[in-house]
């Protein structure tokens, strides 16, 4: 599972070095392909394995409703396979960094089967958020979705 925090600097190329942690993780429980997308204030890499399970789920959505395929388009449209190198780098794509924000330094989040790749800046104001609010939002989860510390 991938879990932790850990920052990064985006090389000039757009090259970001995946942490040893993480590399060991897709090592023991998955293969070397990585699929990035975007979500609103982040980028999302998913083992193949995992965004297989995604993939499979949208597929009975073939023509609607509405918000499914406009989930989908920004969901799937924006995905690249993202292949480590030999040095444990991927390469993340302009349009992708582009519309998260990333220009040099990253925090990489592990969230179980996917890490997500923040800009520091965008990551360190959302964090801000959840701690300034976090009673109220961990209430709203226990009683939502059963989910306590």
């Amino acid at each position: 599972m991938f879990r932790g925090r850990s920052t990064h600097n985006i090389d000039s190329k757009g090259r970001l070095s995946i942490p040893t942690r993480f590399r060991d993780v897709l090592k023991a429980k998955y293969d070397s392909r990585l699929i990035v997308t975007n979500l609103p204030n982040c980028l999302a890499a998913y083992p193949i394995e995992e965004w297989n399970k995604i993939e499979e789920q949208f597929t009975r959505f073939r023509f609607g409703p509405p918000k499914v395929l406009a989930f989908k388009r920004y969901l799937l449209g924006a995905a690249v396979e993202c292949n480590l190198d030999g040095q444990g780098r991927i390469l993340l794509p302009a349009h992708l960094r582009q519309g998260a924000e990333i220009i040099k330094e990253v925090v990489l989040v592990g969230m179980l089967t996917y890490f997500e790749i923040w800009s520091k800046e965008l990551l360190e104001n959302q964090l801000k958020e959840t701690r300034d609010n976090f009673d109220e939002i961990s209430d709203d989860i226990i009683k939502e979705y059963g989910i306590g510390l």
